[in-house]
């Protein structure tokens, strides 16, 4: 988020919040509680998923709030820290509505109200629970990027007030989709955001995701209040009321992204083979290039194995990416003029048997392994072959 953007929301959060706190906690029976959702941009890899945020709009009290809880605080203690560990602490902000749908108008993203077909009692028991978990000791949760995160919090929140009134009927989901599959549907086009993701997080990513576990997704927590009920003195009665869009976006053509990585890694790919073919012809070792090749992948496994077992991102843990971006490949190299030959030869032998075995069970793994690697993982089996040969 660009910095006058964060000053920005800062601002708008400050006189959100006073606005909140100024006004009586005792709805009018024509206040309306609802569900907002805010579509995709794709600016940036964590926007192009949507938001989620509740209205309460009382015209009586002349009360307007969007309680929104993806707001974090870059002046947190020891915030890039906590980012790094998966200990990252998001909390609940208070906004003008109007100037929260400026926001999203601005960038030109969809926004749809689902006005909740709630009693008077529940929209008040909402609403107090809101106000408390503003507050400043309440206010802040441990974000999770997809178990707890500013959507599945709305809902956690939602079904926590409401209780068993609240019912989601899952029959309308006809997908069986992981987690990393629903994903990869919002970033068709930032295919560098969706390869990082893919490198980075692992096996808990391929876990096949329950109906209810959809909602860390805007349009699915959209969705799911589409087709849920609500039970009110007996009677059974959809959980939204009305539905509209509160602003349609002006078509666009999609921004053009930069190098597609197929491009980038075909050409890669093709450098290292015409490279290797050529070292195996004059017998003798390109060695700046597996110099590059191997540091590369050894710091890159390091750091998979830095985010598996030394932070708290749920996500990254057994990551099946260790098994061509070996972290031992750093220290192999670096030690490269101290070890023999012979070393080095049964070292490669077994990259090279290891990086085979991946590229033949690719699409067979329990993870799944991004295919735009395809060509890097072949030309690092080019190189080991290589080695294996020549020294």
């Amino acid at each position: 988020m660009p910095f006058i953007t964060r000053i920005t929301a800062l601002l708008i959060l400050m006189l959100g919040a006073a606005t909140a706190q100024g006004q009586s906690n005792k709805l009018s029976p024509e206040a309306e509680i609802s569900l907002i959702t805010c579509g995709p941009w794709q600016g940036e890899v964590y926007t192009a998923f949507g938001h989620t945020a509740i209205r309460v709009n009382d015209p009586v009290n002349r009360f307007d709030a969007a309680y929104n809880y993806g707001v974090f605080d870059f002046g947190q203690p020891n915030f890039y820290i906590n980012y790094t560990k998966g200990l990252l602490l998001f909390e609940l902000g208070v906004y003008n509505y109007s100037d929260f749908i400026y926001n999203y108008s601005y960038y030109n993203r969809s926004v749809v109200e689902q006005v909740l077909n709630l009693s008077p009692s529940q929209k008040q028991a909402l609403f107090d629970y809101l106000q408390w978990n503003a507050l400043p000791e309440n206010k802040t949760y441990r974000y999770d990027y997809f178990f707890n995160n500013c959507s599945s919090k709305v809902r956690d929140v939602i079904v926590e007030v409401l209780g068993d009134s609240l019912k989601f009927d899952d029959s309308y989901i006809k997908t069986d989709y992981t987690i990393r599959q629903l994903t990869d549907l919002y970033l068709k086009q930032q295919p560098w955001g969706d390869l990082g993701i893919d490198i980075c997080l692992g096996l808990p990513m391929d876990k096949h995701a329950t109906p209810y576990e959809y909602m860390f997704l805007p349009d699915y927590l959209e969705s799911s209040f589409d087709h849920a009920t609500l039970t009110l003195n007996g009677k059974t009665i959809p959980a939204v009321k009305v539905k509209q869009a509160a602003y349609t976006p002006v078509p666009e053509e999609p921004a053009k992204t930069m190098i597609h990585p197929w491009v980038v890694f075909g050409l890669l790919f093709l450098i290292i083979s015409i490279i290797t073919f050529n070292d195996l012809r004059r017998k003798k070792l390109s060695k700046w290039l597996d110099l590059g090749l191997f540091i590369i992948t050894g710091l890159l496994g390091l750091l998979l194995i830095l985010l598996w077992t030394a932070t708290d991102h749920q996500a990254a843990a057994k990551n099946f990416n260790i098994l061509w971006a070996l972290p031992t490949n750093l220290f192999v190299v670096l030690i490269y003029r101290q070890k023999s030959a012979e070393f080095l030869k049964k070292y490669f032998t077994i990259a090279a048997i290891i990086y085979t075995i991946v590229l033949i069970s690719w699409f067979f793994l329990p993870q799944q392994l991004h295919i735009f690697l395809l060509p890097l993982v072949g030309g690092l089996l080019f190189r080991a072959y290589a080695i294996t040969r020549l020294l």
